[in-house]
């Protein structure tokens, strides 16, 4: 691991890989000539990556280390930068109603509709371990009505973002900004929440002078950002983990996992802090959980663990973020 006196990149100051011109001519790929094309195509593409990204090669490769994964070494990498590769692949035919040349199989959909059947929405809280934009694919089996809002960075990988909304322009009003202030992105989501939507979330990466919890994550101490269960608990709706994992082949596996409150009824503001730091704990354990077991999902291509020590540690905070 790099040492902690050495600066370290935040990770949404990482440079965009790729450029426009090369995007779209996989798009047209997958769009005209189909997925098999595409995935021929993937190697060379995942190679290059593999040769002059550095930094994110060292932090596969920490990341495998770390994780004990089946394939280590720059052979492990190689196909950690291939399986997200073959997801901006799929996402291309989930943006395009396409994803039935695909095979997603779902996990504890029941129990997410039976949720939902309460005539109230639920906050689904998502991370960079396989592929978020699973859940889109699966909107049409959710009751009618429930429609899914996202809250995203749309300036986080603009390049990418950009060319997939050219896919389906109208995924743009699905989208909370995630760069608008605490307060207003609560009461977005109040809204959706109130009218049935699926509100969903990524809950693993934090932003400088976020307020942040400090847990375990692959047995060691990790900081997960406090405002998506936050606004759950201020919010009293249910919630859920759920992961879109691909399994190779054209396979997803998407799961829907409830994630409870832990069980002591908070009183004081103290006592409210450590009732939502158990329940960020919980997040992180069925985060761990799954990335141990598909370890090439995971597309946090950074240091996870070296970045920015000086966040606010204060629950009671996240609202002002």
């Amino acid at each position: 691991m790099l040492q902690a006196s050495v600066a370290v990149m935040h990770w949404r100051e990482r440079p965009e890989g790729g450029n426009r011109t090369w995007l779209l001519i996989i798009r047209w790929m997958i769009l005209h000539i189909g997925r098999s094309t595409a995935w021929f195509f993937m190697f060379p593409t995942a190679l290059y990556f593999f040769l002059v990204r550095t930094d994110e090669r060292r932090a596969s490769k920490q990341w495998l280390q770390q994780v004990q994964a089946p394939l280590q070494g720059y052979p492990g990498v190689l196909r950690h930068i291939f399986t997200f590769a073959m997801t901006i692949v799929d996402r291309v035919l989930m943006l395009s109603a396409r994803d039935a040349e695909l095979d997603l199989q779902a996990e504890g959909l029941e129990q997410l509709n039976q949720s939902l059947q309460k005539g109230q929405g639920c906050l689904l809280l998502g991370s960079h371990l396989g592929s978020f934009e699973a859940i889109r694919a699966l909107q049409r089996h959710a009751p009618s009505g429930n429609q899914i809002k996202v809250v995203m960075d749309r300036q986080q990988n603009s390049l990418i973002t950009r060319v997939m909304e050219e896919i389906n322009p109208d995924i743009s009003n699905t989208v909370i900004d995630a760069r608008q202030s605490g307060p207003i992105i609560v009461i977005e989501a109040a809204q959706a929440l109130a009218e049935g939507a699926i509100v969903t979330m990524l809950a693993d990466r934090i932003f400088r002078h976020e307020a942040s919890a400090e847990v375990s994550f692959m047995q060691r101490p990790t900081r997960f950002p406090l405002a998506p269960l936050g606004m759950a608990a201020a919010l009293d709706v249910d919630v859920f983990v759920v992961f879109g994992l691909y399994t190779g082949k054209g396979c997803y596996k998407v799961i829907f996992e409830p994630l409870p409150r832990p069980a002591t009824r908070p009183g004081t503001r103290h006592e409210k802090r450590l009732q939502l730091q158990q329940w960020v704990a919980l997040y992180a354990q069925r985060l761990e959980y799954y990335a141990r077991r598909y370890p090439y999902n995971w597309f946090n291509f950074y240091d996870y663990w070296n970045t920015d020590r000086d966040a606010v540690t204060d629950p009671g905070s996240y609202q002002q973020q």
